[in-house]
């Protein structure tokens, strides 16, 4: 049986409510994580509250009930809401299942979305946008895998094998020296010195740096390599400091390495179980991290 056909019905324009004034759908089969409502919240913060949340006659939420909790999240009094008075009570119930399935039909052509992730990475990493690409909603490391492609892992050169040293081989390596690997450099030199840096990268500034300090431990029962194998004892930070000494000690090496880093950049330090106290303290003490109150 057959129905007559009406020309869709417009919608009114958009009304800016009080929060307060809107009811969640109690039978909202639409799952919104803290994490996602967290994203859409700085997505609101960063570019605005650019899609309104559609609610019915009654004010009951259609769809939106996300950026509804976003919007709570951060504080807001009103939001801007377009009201489907148009709409029977069973369609609206089935608008609010197809408003979020048949998003979820759509897919994603890959290498467009590479080239957008790609051009918006080096826009932040020169730093001609102030915000992050994963406000996209794709994380850091689903960004990566897209900035790589498909294609990397197949093409990825194969991993190298290097011969070790005996136990008994003598070092050759001097302090002040600089060896170059292809176009890579490694010095051998002192971590805490301002010249160590300034020779090792040539005026230039790391986007990312990985580190691992000694721990203030002895090396002896503390650290082997491979299956038996022992490491001679560290220079120095082999359980000769002082709690206040070991936490100047990481000062120390935070603020020389922070000052090569570029704005934006990430630094990456492994400390064991013991210490990782001293090396947030350390870290907040030099500007190096920001204790992070969100509820992500």
């Amino acid at each position: 049986m057959s129905r007559k056909k009406h020309a869709p019905a417009a919608t009114r324009g958009i009304i800016h409510l009080p929060i307060t004034a809107l009811k969640p759908y109690a039978g909202n089969a639409r799952l919104h994580k803290d994490k996602q409502v967290d994203l859409i919240a700085r997505s609101i913060r960063e570019f605005g509250f650019n899609n309104p949340v559609l609610i019915d006659g009654a004010q009951n939420i259609v769809a939106g009930h996300g950026r509804f909790e976003a919007a709570k999240r951060l504080g807001l009094e009103t939001v801007p809401t377009v009201r489907l008075e148009h709409l029977s009570p069973a369609q609206v119930r089935s608008y609010r299942i197809a408003d979020n399935r048949i998003a979820e039909l759509s897919e994603w052509d890959p290498e467009i979305l590479r080239l957008e992730i790609v051009d918006l990475s080096d826009l932040e990493l020169a730093g001609e946008i102030d915000f992050e690409v994963s406000l996209t909603g794709f994380d850091t490391a689903q960004i990566d895998v897209l900035i790589d492609g498909p294609a990397a892992s197949a093409t990825a050169a194969p991993a190298e094998t290097v011969e070790e040293p005996g136990p008994d081989a003598i070092a050759i390596t001097r302090p002040g020296e600089l060896w170059h690997l292809g176009r890579h450099r490694i010095l051998c030199g002192d971590a805490l010195a301002e010249g160590s840096y300034a020779a090792l990268m040539a005026g230039e500034a790391a986007r990312m740096i990985f580190t691992d300090p000694p721990y203030n431990v002895p090396i002896n029962g503390h650290v082997r390599t491979g299956e038996t194998g022992s490491h001679r004892e560290f220079a120095m930070g082999v359980g000769e400091m002082s709690a206040a000494q070991f936490r100047d000690f990481l000062r120390s090496a935070i603020r020389q390495s922070a000052a090569k880093l570029m704005d934006g950049g990430i630094s990456m330090i492994c400390m064991d179980w013991r210490h990782v106290a001293d090396l947030i303290e350390a870290g907040k003490a030099e500007g190096a991290v920001t204790p992070d109150n969100s509820s992500s």
